[in-house]
């Protein structure tokens, strides 16, 4: 069973070979935000939001998720490795 910081590392990776970055995301005073956000060629971003195998987001969480795609933005949240050659190829076709 993977660790949340084997999916991050594995998706920071993943990121880097298609040409990006994805920066771990803290924003001090505003709880709940996704770990990570992914920047990649021609302006495409996402959040992603790293859990261990079949954890689930806080609500305060989900709240954020929920509004972060009000304001237009992808966030994903990610508990395994398999997921994450899917999101890049999603958020690169958008």
């Amino acid at each position: 069973m993977k660790r949340e910081k084997e999916i991050e590392e594995k998706l920071r990776l993943s990121v880097k070979v298609h040409g990006g970055i994805a920066l771990k995301f803290t924003s001090p005073g505003f709880d709940g935000m996704p770990d990570r956000l992914i920047l990649l060629p021609n302006g495409k971003m996402a959040f992603a939001e790293l859990k261990s195998p079949g954890k689930k987001p806080r609500p305060l969480q989900l709240a954020r998720h929920r509004f972060l795609r009000r304001l237009g933005f992808k966030v994903y949240v990610i508990d395994g490795i398999e997921q994450i050659g899917g999101i890049i190829d999603e958020i690169q076709s958008s």
